[in-house]
């Protein structure tokens, strides 16, 4: 069986002549990933997408006549970015939109896998929440402040759309290695060698060289073993790019934990079978005793103002920290009657410096935009004039980039719900949707 990755992550872009490569062979399923945790909680608390519309159309657009005639079910995960309702929606309009423009006809299996509030309580109260770090143990009120909580869904609901002949599968928050992984079990493949080889095909064409995430990577599914050959001809697979990929992200070089269970690779073989295809034997599957699904959550924490500048004076840089206990006292001392107290941090973000230069960007969180733009031009004005021991200039002590300086970033969000719940079944946060389109 052959399985296609568009790319490293819906957006990002890749070869045409890749992608003709790859459907110049009979394909069975086309995946791609497009979301990610990597960018952090903004995304998931504001709705939006953090890769360009116009960008995933093109990807889509494509793709997307190439995978219908050839019948190769065209799997997409984590819409949007971050995979809430919001961003399933926010891309199922752009495949609507492609649909009506290219007079296109299939059927549609959407997966929402947002969850609520009282879902994640009854899970705490229940003793049926895991911490995924001791610093961040999960509370009521945690719960109760957040926004939008998802769950990160494995392959269990894929499975139900594909029963069901979807011919494009739109997922919520999902497992990366879920969309590639999902097609192969499916078919009755060794879930091992499934998973395995999901994990590496996720990120496109990083696994060859040159490496890439905006290119397409072709996988050939066998019996006992896996192929990985970038359909770019320009790239090859190697051991080393493909077992040095087997770790991103793990924090054990031998285990990929999935909702399901664990992928283990202590006895994972990798052969170079010709200059651009390596092959991949040993891998094994061990279903969980437990089955968990990654609960993911963010809460609003106030509204960002910046003001990026650079120091030139190697005196200057010197005295830094001099400097910016100076500005933070004229700020406490300049708000304290104004400004309701811990109603906004300011921070200062340094590039670590040189004796020549050193790039700072001024911080400032505040419980409203107003209070974060007066406490950034506060800061801003007195860091620029601030007196120091040994000054000798009269003029500013910073070089600005931008007109304006102060950059207004708007709602910050940070994560409020990053852990594990136990579930009865890997469908229990799963909301599935099937529509025809354009018939």
């Amino acid at each position: 069986m052959k399985i296609v990755a568009l790319n490293g992550l819906l957006g990002y872009g890749y070869s045409e002549e890749a992608l003709d490569i790859a459907f110049s062979e009979k394909v069975d399923y086309l995946g791609v990933d497009a979301g990610s945790t990597d960018p952090g909680p903004y995304y998931l608390g504001s709705g939006k997408s953090f890769t360009d519309r116009g960008a995933v159309k093109r990807d889509l657009e494509l793709a997307l006549p190439k995978a219908l005639a050839q019948k190769a079910p065209f799997i997409i995960g984590t819409a949007g970015g971050a995979g809430s309702a919001r961003h399933v929606q926010w891309l199922k309009e752009i495949l609507l939109e492609i649909a009506a423009e290219k007079n296109l006809q299939f059927k549609l299996g959407v997966v929402f896998s947002d969850v609520s509030k009282e879902f994640v309580l009854e899970k705490l109260d229940s003793g049926k929440i895991t911490n995924m770090s001791d610093e961040m143990p999960l509370s009521q009120e945690a719960i109760k402040e957040s926004t939008t909580i998802v769950s990160q869904i494995g392959i269990a609901p894929i499975i139900e759309l594909l029963k069901e002949k979807a011919d494009v599968i739109l997922c919520g928050r999902a497992c990366d290695t879920a969309i590639y992984a999902a097609p192969c079990i499916y078919n009755g493949y060794n879930p091992g060698l499934a998973f395995h080889m999901a994990k590496i095909m996720e990120c496109g064409a990083m696994c060859s060289e040159p490496v890439a995430a905006a290119d397409v990577m072709q996988a050939y599914m066998y019996e006992d073993y896996f192929e990985l050959r970038p359909a770019n001809p320009i790239r090859k697979c190697t051991v080393d790019r493909v077992a040095a990929h087997t770790l991103y992200e793990q924090s054990n070089p031998y285990l990929i934990f999935e909702p399901d269970g664990v992928c283990d690779l202590t006895n994972s073989q990798f052969r170079q079978v010709d200059e651009r295809t390596v092959r991949v034997t040993g891998s094994v599957f061990k279903e969980a005793e437990q089955p968990t699904l990654k609960l993911e959550g963010v809460k609003c924490s106030g509204y960002r103002t910046i003001c990026p500048a650079t120091i030139y004076d190697p005196e200057t840089i010197r005295q830094f920290d001099t400097i910016a206990d100076t500005v933070m006292n004229f700020v406490k001392e300049n708000t304290k009657n104004t400004l309701p107290d811990g109603s906004y941090t300011v921070s200062f973000k340094t590039n670590g410096g040189e004796e020549s230069s050193l790039g700072i960007i001024m911080d400032i969180v505040g419980q409203t935009q107003e209070i974060a733009d007066t406490v950034c031009a506060l800061v801003r004005s007195r860091m620029l004039h601030c007196d120091y021991p040994g000054r000798k200039s009269s003029a500013g002590n910073l070089a600005f980039p931008f007109s304006p300086s102060d950059i207004h970033v708007g709602p910050v969000y940070e994560f409020s719900v990053f852990h594990l719940a136990q579930v009865d079944s890997l469908l229990e946060t799963s909301k599935i949707e099937l529509e025809e389109i354009g018939l």
